[in-house]
């Protein structure tokens, strides 16, 4: 009988061992699918012009690495000019989007007015309408306002998003209501409050969806290209496909991801540096109580 129950643990404690290999090969060989397009962007961008469009079967690795693309996609076009522009807009639209997502996300967690669920679905809802109409319907307007081709035509239509008050919500809503009686006797206005306890509190969702932001910006192409058609207005988006087309009657391909690599750069490592925050953030975003 102790035989049989020894037998019965030691077959367990291996089936057990070999599934969490067979786990552990299965997530590394995912992990390398996830990996290859960065490899082969950045093994791309180090093949020299002529020697990429000259492999007729993709080769996975190169002899003769140079970085004249990287001087390519700096002089073929103004991309540090780009790259300020871009800065300009992420960093305004970011700063916007984030008062106007505390402010909001406070009201409906925390204060008390007549409608508030009424309102608060209604918004909700505004995620079902697509994107495409919403993309119409601001170019029109921006247009009729004489906004395009500027700073402020590129940032307005992009400084809220309901997801993110939603997210911000929920999180403020976690925070014990205990904390905010308490702080009402003491006589700390509900702005104070909010700054010094709920933001506080809540900084990892707040830094995560700044981040979250930060990269929607830096990538954003539809808008741009729409709205803009003065190059002293041009994000990296537009630098990305003239850079493309300033190949000798081909496309510069390994021009344009010299370019990729650098304006990806940025975002790796804020995505480094702030990786355990996102995790945090987004866990406590979704989950109650």
């Amino acid at each position: 009988m102790d035989k049989n129950f020894t037998g019965a643990g030691k077959a367990a404690r291996i089936r057990k061992k070999i599934f969490r290999a067979l786990i552990y090969l299965f997530l590394v060989f995912w992990g390398l699918v996830v990996l290859f397009p960065f490899y082969w962007m950045v093994l791309t961008s180090i093949k020299g012009y002529g020697a990429y469009n000259s492999e007729y079967i993709p080769q996975l690795y190169t002899a003769n690495p140079t970085l004249e693309n990287y001087v390519e996609a700096f002089t073929s076009v103004p991309l540090g000019r780009y790259f300020l522009n871009t800065i300009v807009f992420t960093v305004g639209t970011t700063a916007i989007m984030l008062v106007v997502t505390v402010l909001a996300a406070y009201a409906f967690a925390r204060l008390e007015f007549r409608g508030k669920n009424l309102v608060f679905l209604l918004f909700l809802s505004l995620m079902m309408i697509p994107s495409e109409l919403v993309v119409i319907t601001n170019f029109v307007t921006i247009t009729n306002l004489d906004l395009r081709n500027t700073f402020t035509g590129l940032i307005l239509p992009s400084v809220t998003s309901v997801f993110y008050i939603y997210l911000l919500k929920e999180n403020f809503e976690q925070v014990p209501d205990q904390l905010y009686y308490a702080a009402k006797v003491d006589g700390t206005s509900d702005l104070k409050y909010m700054f010094k306890v709920m933001i506080p509190i809540c900084r990892p969702t707040i830094v995560t969806i700044t981040i979250l932001k930060v990269i929607e910006c830096w990538n954003s192409y539809v808008w741009p290209r729409l709205i803009t058609d003065d190059a002293d207005y041009y994000l990296v988006s537009n630098g990305i496909q003239a850079i493309r087309e300033s190949g000798f009657g081909r496309e510069n391909i390994p021009a344009m991801m010299a370019a990729v690599v650098a304006i990806s750069v940025p975002l790796i490592v804020l995505f480094v540096i702030f990786r355990k925050m996102i995790m945090e953030g987004v866990s406590r975003g979704g989950t109650k109580g």
